[in-house]
């Protein structure tokens, strides 16, 4: 039987430090017995985490700088060894003040993979050039509201967002922060890098921020979530006023909680209520955030400071967003109030061609179609509302995830691609880090007599209820057209593509239509078809027989078994959608 005095298990204390109390504990017993000893494990995980998560898209990013930038290519090459090191030192440091500096490196190193990416890609998309756009109208003293600029599309890398109504919007439909803070750079650079340069200089110093705002053991989660994985970065380098955006809600939502302690806002709530204004001034995703925000905050401050007092800080943190945010956006208004407004409401009214990962899909892409497709923007609207009354009335159990609630509304809109989700996730971090839930165990919220356990559920499934039931009714809605298709193909450059079909279109609905084409292989829709003949006003239980035509006057088809392709028939008034597979081109083809 082996000695217990050997094993340099637990049973040391009682044989060992009966002999010699002050002989030092075999490096096990050091491991599991004194927890302070070193960093915590978990922290390791962490940063070996952030260190992988470098990896992502480095390799296609030196790839396309050995074509183009071998410098580039060489401070990758410099990456990729700082990676390594910093991923078995993750492993080997001893003492935490040791991992908070390889955290760093860490945090380094991704800010010069990002902005590497930047060099190699700051051209932006359609959000970059209309900003960058805006900020050169800005420079000339000319209107940015209601001006169209359509030479600005038409490339592959700069597409058009569409409406139902069968046009597409050229103007700029944002807040005009980013544009200003583009335009001093636009008289330097004069590209769409003016734009992109913004709001990759944002994401930096954001995730910076966030790094020294959080406790040590989260900061190399800010590095992986901001930086590593490679999402954020790309919005960036297109120009996201977004990004912006984020970057002025970080120090918003770290230990939010605290704002207004005592019932003094103090230069640090004011500051935090400054930004939130910024930030709604930069990009209208931030609008969701601040009523989630003020509930919160006017909750646990009344559960401190009693109703009064509290309405007193709420107000004025209130009062502070809204004269940052009229600050910012005063010219502009006085402009011209009306294209102003229309300008910076414009997404939440545009109609756009559906678009997204969420229920959307289910009438976009599995049925044939939906003559109620409103209802998806009831259910949206409903869910946001459902989801504010319930963080007011269970606030000590949702206040933890205010950072998460707001964009869940987006998974019922019309437009729910997932760039309204994950732009926002270092928030989710910023919270989770930095407001635990012992924050509202004392916050007010109202009280529910007879309203305890399963009770509680009942009344949260029905806050709820009405944005499902809508969008139950908009998926289980029939399309309001019943088409049947003709088409007609030819061979240009070797490829059998669609020159025009006739279209016999039958309205099942009491309602006048105008509908509009478009072809639609996968999950995207090309520019609208031409009607060469046809009504445009299709009456209630009538039929019409229309001619369409793509634009180019040529609609290549996918060969193989691949994606079929659909002529989709849409209307901005109800909004309606309704899809029908082109057949397959025959064997032989003139």
């Amino acid at each position: 039987m082996a000695d217990p005095s050997r094993t340099g298990t637990g049973t040391w204390t009682l044989r060992r430090a009966a002999t010699n109390p002050t002989a030092p504990p075999p490096a096990t017993a050091r491991l599991f017995r004194v927890p302070g000893a070193g960093p915590q494990q978990w922290h390791r995980g962490m940063t070996l985490v952030a260190t992988i998560s470098l990896f992502i898209g480095t390799r296609s990013a030196w790839t396309t700088a050995m074509a183009s930038r071998p410098a580039v290519a060489g401070v990758i090459s410099v990456c990729y060894a700082s990676i390594l090191v910093c991923a078995a030192l993750s492993l080997l440091v001893r003492s935490r003040r040791a991992l908070i500096r390889v955290d760093a490196v860490v945090l380094m190193t991704a800010v010069a993979l990002v902005l590497c990416g930047y060099l190699l890609d700051h051209a932006g998309t359609d959000e970059g050039v209309l900003t960058a756009q805006a900020a050169n109208e800005i420079l000339h003293g000319r209107p940015v509201y209601g001006q169209p600029w359509p030479w600005l599309f038409g490339t592959p890398r700069v597409g058009i967002t569409k409406t139902m109504s069968g046009g597409a919007d050229y103007t700029y439909g944002y807040p005009p922060l980013t544009a200003l803070l583009a335009a001093p750079v636009h008289a330097v650079v004069h590209s769409t890098a003016a734009a992109t340069l913004v709001t990759t200089a944002a994401l930096l110093v954001s995730s910076v921020l966030l790094w020294f705002l959080l406790p040590a053991p989260w900061r190399p989660a800010a590095t992986a979530v901001c930086l590593g994985f490679g999402l954020l970065p790309h919005y960036a380098y297109a120009g996201y006023p977004a990004i912006t955006a984020l970057a002025l809600l970080v120090p918003v939502v770290v230990r939010w909680p605290t704002t207004g302690e005592g019932g003094r806002l103090g230069s640090g709530g004011v500051l935090r209520a400054a930004c939130l204004g910024a930030a709604c001034a930069a990009q209208q995703l931030a609008w969701f955030l601040v009523p989630f925000l003020l509930i919160g905050l006017y909750a646990v401050r009344r559960g401190e400071l009693g109703p009064r007092r509290a309405l007193a800080v709420a107000a004025r943190y209130t009062a502070t967003a809204a004269l940052t945010f009229a600050a910012v956006n005063a010219y502009f208004a006085v402009e011209d109030f009306s294209s102003w407004l229309q300008g910076v409401l414009l997404p939440l009214e545009q109609k756009a061609i559906l678009h997204g990962q969420g229920l959307m899909g289910i009438s976009y892409y599995f049925t044939d179609g939906s003559s109620r497709l409103d209802y998806y923007s009831y259910g949206s609207q409903l869910l946001l509302l459902g989801l504010l009354v319930a963080t007011l009335l269970f606030v000590r159990r949702l206040g933890p995830a205010l950072t998460v609630l707001p964009w869940i509304a987006f998974y019922l809109a019309i437009r729910s691609q997932d760039g309204y989700f994950l732009m926002m996730t270092p928030l989710w971090l910023a919270a989770a880090a930095t407001v635990p839930a012992a924050a509202f165990a004392t916050a007010w919220q109202p009280r529910l007599p007879h309203v305890t356990g399963r009770a509680k559920v009942v009344l949260a499934s029905g806050l709820l209820a009405p944005a499902l039931v809508c969008v139950a009714i908009a998926a289980a809605s029939p399309p309001p057209l019943r088409m049947s298709l003709s088409p007609r193909f030819a061979t240009r450059h070797a490829r059998v593509g669609v020159t025009a079909i006739d279209v016999r279109a039958v309205n099942t609905t009491g309602t006048a239509l105008t509908p509009h084409f478009a072809s639609r292989t996968g999950q995207g829709a090309s520019n609208w078809w031409t009607i060469a003949s046809g009504p445009a006003v299709l009456a209630p239980h009538a039929s019409a027989e229309y001619h369409v035509k793509p634009a180019g006057g040529f609609r290549a088809l996918p060969g193989g078994r691949g994606p079929g392709t659909y002529l989709i028939a849409v209307t901005g008034t109800p909004m309606t959608i309704t899809t029908a597979h082109i057949p397959s081109a025959p064997d032989t083809v003139q």
